[in-house]
């Protein structure tokens, strides 16, 4: 990284991102809306899988499958979201069904069945986009993972996570965080998107977009897990990576803005009503 920071990234604006906003076709259904998979929840930690899932399905994935890093599925259904499809991460290998964007890493653990977990899907993914969050980050830090192949990756690090990717501590992240961005993406040939107020969204090339929307109240757990879900939906549905990527984070951000303007936080605002919020504002209604 540099020893100075970088000039400011450009903003991502609402009229640079027209795809988020287009209307469907007549003649959509469920396969033609993208298929995300979300495979993480080692023991204890479920949740995080729930939310990622549950976002990808409310910003407009026509199928979402989860597959948990546990021996057996830890429920039958979600009792909030039943349209979930759920699994062990296994038998959701196992199943070879065809994935448009893969999620991978939220509440996932670092343990010997996390980084099992990791490399069966590696080994399976082919060409689909991968948005590796949360502990896959933290193994692949490690070096713990395996090459992931060819297809798009979104690496997506809260500052810490991205200082042990580079080798660093957090303070010099945060000195200059569009320096520490734009190493990462070189480093692995991937999307990054570097969390944190004004979150940086950088392309392998050194292209290097900062959020504008979003406030205090996405400081509460699993609001990454949230925009995991949000990226692997916006990817699924063919959405183009310069406009999916900027794009989860923008909504990511303007669905926490509109709540708070309807008086639901800051504090006390919770990762699993951002969903809701981000499918009104994708519809026209916010």
């Amino acid at each position: 990284m540099s020893a100075a920071p970088a000039t400011m990234p450009a903003p991502i604006l609402r009229q640079n991102l027209p795809a988020l906003f287009a209307p469907r076709p007549a003649d959509a259904h469920k396969g033609t809306c993208g298929t995300v998979a979300v495979v993480g929840g080692g023991a204890g930690m479920a949740g995080a899988v729930l939310l990622a899932a549950r976002a990808a399905l409310k910003t407009g994935a026509g199928k979402v499958l989860a597959g948990f890093a546990q021996a057996s599925c830890p429920l039958a259904c979600d009792p909030l979201q039943p349209e979930l499809m759920l699994r062990d991460a296994a038998s959701l290998f196992q199943a070879g069904l065809p994935v448009d964007a893969w999620v991978a890493g939220c509440g996932l653990g670092t343990d010997a069945q996390a980084r099992a977990t990791l490399d069966a899907l590696f080994a399976q993914r082919g060409d689909a986009p991968l948005v590796l969050d949360a502990d896959g980050l933290n193994l692949l830090a490690g070096g713990a993972l395996p090459a992931w192949g060819t297809g798009p990756v979104i690496l997506t690090p809260h500052p810490a996570e991205a200082a042990r990717l580079l080798g660093t501590d957090t303070g010099a992240v945060q000195a200059d965080r569009p320096s520490a961005a734009r190493a990462l993406a070189s480093r692995h040939g991937a999307w990054v998107v570097l969390k944190g107020a004004g979150t940086l969204v950088c392309r392998s090339d050194g292209l290097c977009l900062r959020n504008i929307t979003g406030n205090a109240g996405l400081a509460t757990a699993g609001t990454g897990d949230v925009l995991a879900g949000m990226l692997g939906s916006l990817v699924a549905q063919g959405i183009a990576l310069d406009q999916a990527v900027p794009g989860a984070v923008w909504l990511h951000g303007a669905a926490a803005d509109a709540l708070v303007a309807a008086r639901i936080g800051p504090i006390g605002l919770t990762a699993g009503e951002l969903a809701d919020a981000a499918r009104q504002l994708r519809n026209g209604h916010g």
